[in-house]
């Protein structure tokens, strides 16, 4: 049994930049090619082997009131937490569901079913999917963090599998796990590789 996290409690203060439609909108009920990214990837949770095996939660904080109406009109098991930043939140959420438990922001427009799969069949215990800064940055969206792996300049995709055993990184090229939506022309990206 596996249950999911969607991430989405977040102020997403990065997608503002003072004169984009985004700004009015809480961040995941951004819509990317006519969709909330929020109900994106909980299409793409319930493609996947989550949707047999386990429940999808919300986790959502006072910072997205609209975001958590939504996530309960999506008939998501929901989370509530303080809001006080996102490891605050994970833990909280932990706390609630337990573990194993796959963790996935809100902000990835382009996840399906296959890819979680994917992720799920590589974790043997805990596993952080990684992207090749370069690969993102050839895609044409913002990177936020990174840090060295060996010879190799990662960055964290925010899918994780949070659960006993070795922690194991994933290193992934693939575009639907690559694009967050962080910034304005990362939506504009995203909208676009949904054409």
């Amino acid at each position: 049994r596996m249950d999911a996290l969607v991430m989405c409690g977040g102020r997403g203060t990065r997608l503002r930049d003072g004169d984009d439609e985004t700004d009015a909108v809480e961040k995941p009920l951004v819509e990317v090619g006519g969709a909330s990214m929020l109900s994106r990837v909980v299409d793409a949770l319930r493609e996947s082997r989550i949707e047999r095996t386990g429940t999808i939660h919300a986790v959502i904080s006072p910072h997205a009131p609209e975001t958590a109406a939504r996530a309960r009109d999506l008939s998501l098991s929901v989370v509530e937490t303080a809001g006080d930043g996102y490891v605050s939140d994970l833990s909280t959420a932990l706390d609630a569901v337990g573990r194993p438990v796959l963790t996935v922001p809100a902000d990835l427009p382009l996840l399906d079913g296959p890819v979680i799969d994917r992720i799920l069949d590589a974790a043997t215990g805990s596993l952080t999917v990684a992207i090749p800064v370069g690969r993102k940055r050839a895609l044409g969206v913002s990177v936020d963090t990174a840090y060295r792996d060996g010879g190799r300049l990662l960055t964290p995709a925010g899918i994780n599998v949070v659960g006993g055993g070795a922690d194991d990184t994933l290193v992934a090229r693939d575009r639907r796990l690559a694009v967050n939506v962080n910034r304005p022309r990362d939506a504009r990206r995203a909208a676009w590789f949904r054409q």
